[in-house]
């Protein structure tokens, strides 16, 4: 088939999964004359675009659920997850919120935290690239939506998940995790508990400079428990959560040093814990008319971090570190949203928030840093639509007081750290034409945003592993960043989509490595300017053109589950700072593919590679990012049991090699994981004998907040 033809029939087979999704089947068997229950279910999309975000489904797709959650990130065209720069997607950085609220962990702590959870676990993951005036301004430039939540069923369900996987470098290593969701509804009140262990075995071969080589065989474990009760009061609805996660890692270091022309061999042990809690009540208060809204939103997040270095061979070990960290957030939020009658019809929503964050780090139990931030905000947000031209206006305004004091080891005195006394105003504002309504849509959208130092970067504390060469250590007075976002894109069905965006970025936090003599430190510092262009464009080819005549195409009736087609995504990305003359950009190429082979066992591809390109003060002696996963999948026993084969990168092509560019001499850094493993999952829904129980439909919300859920 020629090339010219392939974006005509693409685009008819866009059109053909839409209206696939969205008209449903008339039944063909046998008439009952007595019917006992309607139950009327939409396939869920894989991918879903909305002006203001992409949705991707994660509970049917068992390439990205076979795993962890960070695994299933990664798979994710355009997300880059990294130690050095954060998670970014499609140019922009992003703020990580669960279930609709931050998770306010930062790091290498998130990524441990992301390891633990199992991606079977995760219902969807949306990623909010315009977040509007609702949204906190500390969002930032956008922000990603972890959702684990699932509806109470008017019954008892329970659903099991497991998996095993293992890699094999030196030797043998295993992973596994295990998950169990029970669900019921009465008719006073509805409860889900959801209790799941994770056990992770790896390794991971670091290299700086060739002074400083260190070996570590990691052993990881997590436990969680997520709980919610759901009452009826009358119409009204309210909601308690009670989140527990347990967490913790053994390292075992073999280093080679190498400082003032001494050479030594370490052997050390790492012993880091962290808990977490959570409780959020939120009341929702029901009106006659679905488009008027009341809700009532507070929550208490504990979380607490201990992290210990000892030498196993010189004792007492003058290098031993022992430190811990406390967190506490409260926040509480009303939102109130009506339709008002503006142009042909439009909405109004308001609202007010309140944070407080107070966070302390300690060394061999002297506190070293007190840290408290108090946010209150105020927003407006008004949508209104005139034939096929909608608008987005809105305006919010925060007010910070940030304050605290910090402990100068040299003098052994306290020092007060910069504050931060401010009001400000975040304007945002969206013009969306639809040029085929549900079908084909033009957007352009502006924000601005800010974003507060997170407590991993203002930790004076070392907390990773440090020798005579390696020293880690935050930053006390990082100042707030201030974002200015700009976005065009043309979508179309959801699944094809070209677009550009653009940030101006004010004291942008970056990480600072530097060499001085055989010593090696890493901090953060802010940059006082930064500007991102980002240009992305994705689309899908249905292998059904190559082989099928178009009138048949024209008779199809597509579900993208049940079709073979291959993804294609690709963006550029390009940064500018006073500080590199001339930056290079970098290209990002995605290949997803899914095909449907015989016996309905469902073959999935994904192949991600990252150009060498400047990002913040790093360039790459090779790609950031290049790697190819495949799975194979089946369903049996009546779609109850969903079995996965699966192997990540299959060519041992993914590793950290950079070298740093902010100061002479460049540092060289190489860090290889075991990122190839193989393995298994499988998920179960255990059968009932309750006449009752049917399979509800699991909808992806159509309203655009998300944030409010069961769990």
């Amino acid at each position: 088939m020629k090339l010219k033809s392939i974006l005509p029939i693409s685009a008819l087979f866009l059109s053909q999964i839409y209206f696939a999704q969205e008209t449903p089947k008339k039944e063909t068997g046998n008439k009952e004359k007595e019917i006992e229950a309607v139950n009327i279910t939409k396939t869920k999309k894989a991918v879903e675009q909305k002006a203001d975000r992409t949705i991707y489904d994660f509970s049917e797709q068992p390439h990205l659920n076979s795993g962890n959650t960070l695994e299933g990130l990664q798979k994710i065209p355009g997300l880059v997850v990294s130690e050095m720069a954060g998670m970014i997607y499609q140019g922009k950085s992003l703020d990580v919120y669960m279930d609709g609220r931050p998770l306010n962990i930062y790091s290498s702590q998130l990524t441990a935290y992301l390891e633990g959870l199992p991606a079977n676990s995760i219902e969807r993951i949306e990623i909010i690239t315009q977040p509007g005036a609702e949204f906190p301004a500390t969002s930032g430039g956008a922000i990603i939506n972890i959702i684990t939540s699932k509806n109470a069923k008017s019954y008892l369900s329970a659903t099991y998940a497991g998996g095993y996987r293992f890699s094999n470098y030196d030797h043998y290593r295993s992973k596994f995790n295990n998950s169990l969701t029970l669900n019921s509804k009465n008719k006073w009140f509805g409860w889900q508990l959801n209790i799941g262990q994770n056990y992770n075995e790896s390794e991971t071969k670091s290299t700086i400079d060739e002074i400083s080589r260190l070996y570590n065989d990691n052993v990881n474990r997590n436990q969680y428990l997520r709980s919610a009760f759901t009452f009826d009061i009358g119409q009204d609805r309210l909601l308690l959560n009670y989140n527990l996660s347990l967490g913790s890692s053994d390292r075992y270091v073999d280093g080679y040093s190498l400082y003032k022309g001494k050479e030594s061999i370490d052997k050390d042990k790492i012993d880091q814990s962290n808990t977490r809690n959570e409780v959020t009540a939120t009341y929702q208060k029901k009106f006659d008319d679905k488009n008027k809204k009341l809700e009532f939103k507070g929550s208490y997040t504990n979380f607490i971090n201990d992290f210990a270095q000892a030498s196993l061979i010189i004792k007492p070990d003058p290098n031993a570190s022992e430190n811990g960290s406390n967190q506490n957030v409260y926040n509480f939020r009303i939102d109130y949203a009506q339709p008002i009658q503006i142009l042909d019809e439009g909405k109004l929503s308001l609202g007010a928030f309140y944070d407080q964050l107070e966070f302390s780090a300690d060394n061999f139990g002297v506190e070293n840093l007190d840290y408290k931030s108090k946010t209150t905000a105020f927003y407006s947000e008004a949508s209104a639509t005139k034939g096929k031209m909608d608008f987005v206006l809105g305006l919010r305004g925060e007010y910070y007081n940030i304050n605290g004091t910090s402990l100068d080891f040299e003098t052994g005195t306290y020092d007060k750290l910069r504050s931060f006394e401010k009001f400000k105003v975040f304007p945002n504002a969206s013009i969306q034409y639809n040029i085929i309504p549900k079908v084909a849509f033009f957007n352009i959208n502006y924000n601005k945003k800010i974003t507060l130092p997170n407590v991993a970067n203002l930790n004076p504390n070392n907390t990773r592993y440090g020798n005579e060469n390696i020293d880690f250590s935050g930053n006390p007075n990082l100042q707030p960043t201030i974002f200015d976002n700009f976005e065009i894109k043309l979508s179309a069905l959801n699944y094809a989509f070209i677009g550009y965006n653009f940030t101006n970025t004010k004291n942008q936090v970056v990480q600072i490595v530097k060499r001085e003599g055989d010593a090696i430190s890493q901090t953060s510092d802010n940059l006082d300017r930064l500007k991102t262009h980002n240009f992305n464009i994705g689309f899908p080819i249905p292998l059904a053109i190559f082989n099928t005549p178009f009138k048949d195409i024209m008779k199809m009736d597509m579900n993208p589950d049940q079709v073979s087609f291959i993804f294609l995504y690709g963006s550029y990305q390009l940064q500018q700072m006073d500080q590199i003359i001339n930056p290079k950009g970098y290209w990002t190429y995605n290949v997803s593919g899914q095909f449907i082979l015989p016996y309905k066992v469902k073959f999935n591809a994904n192949y991600t590679y990252l150009t060498k390109g400047n990002e913040f003060f790093y360039y790459p002696n090779k790609s950031f990012y290049n790697t190819l996963n495949l799975s194979l999948s089946r369903k049996f026993n009546k779609d109850r049991m969903t079995l996965t084969l699966f192997a990540n990168d299959v060519f041992n092509t993914n590793e950290t090699n950079l070298r740093t560019t902010n100061a002479l001499p460049n540092v060289y850094i190489r860090n290889k994981n075991d990122t190839r493993n193989f393995g298994l999952s499988f998920n179960y829904k255990i059968p009932t004998k309750n006449k009752l129980a049917k399979e509800s439909p699991n909808l992806l919300n159509q309203e655009k907040r998300e944030e409010t859920s069961t769990l």
